[in-house]
């Protein structure tokens, strides 16, 4: 089921204001967070329109779960964050999705803490966004 109001279903500018597209796995779609307080950080969104992942079929949940595995290697290979840390919410947008949030123990802000959704401390030159999802397009592609 597509839900036209979802941003992660419809992508183009509803995703566009907090994301920007790396690429699509065997279950998921991953972005890059626009607001990069924490380097590296991505979201990890089902391809299917479910609120929680108790709708998924079990091969489905294990799949999205390797997937959220496998851009975490991508972003520990690259960016050697202390931890990552993992997020999924939904209150407001029920569509099945994870923040990967790569936390460093330099980083008093946030460091021992929750992540906020959204810090809105740090964002990029298109450049440097560009040159992120490329790093992370081929990182992923290797894992």
């Amino acid at each position: 089921m597509v839900d036209q109001n979802c941003a992660y279903c419809v992508e183009g500018a509803l995703v566009d204001k907090f994301g920007i597209k790396i690429c699509e796995l065997p279950e998921s779609k991953v972005y890059l967070f626009r607001e990069q307080s924490h380097k590296g950080r991505c979201i990890v969104a089902s391809k299917y329109h479910v609120g929680d992942m108790n709708e998924l079929t079990a091969e489905q949940r294990a799949a999205f779960f390797e997937d959220v595995a496998r851009v975490s290697r991508a972003i520990q290979a690259l960016y050697s964050p202390d931890k990552v840390n993992y997020g999924a919410y939904g209150d407001t947008g029920h569509h099945l999705h994870m923040h990967l949030c790569p936390k460093y123990s330099s980083d008093e802000f946030e460091w021992g803490g929750v992540f906020l959704m959204n810090p809105d401390r740090k964002y990029l030159t298109d450049e440097e966004y560009s040159k992120m999802v490329e790093e992370l397009k081929a990182e992923i592609a290797k894992q």
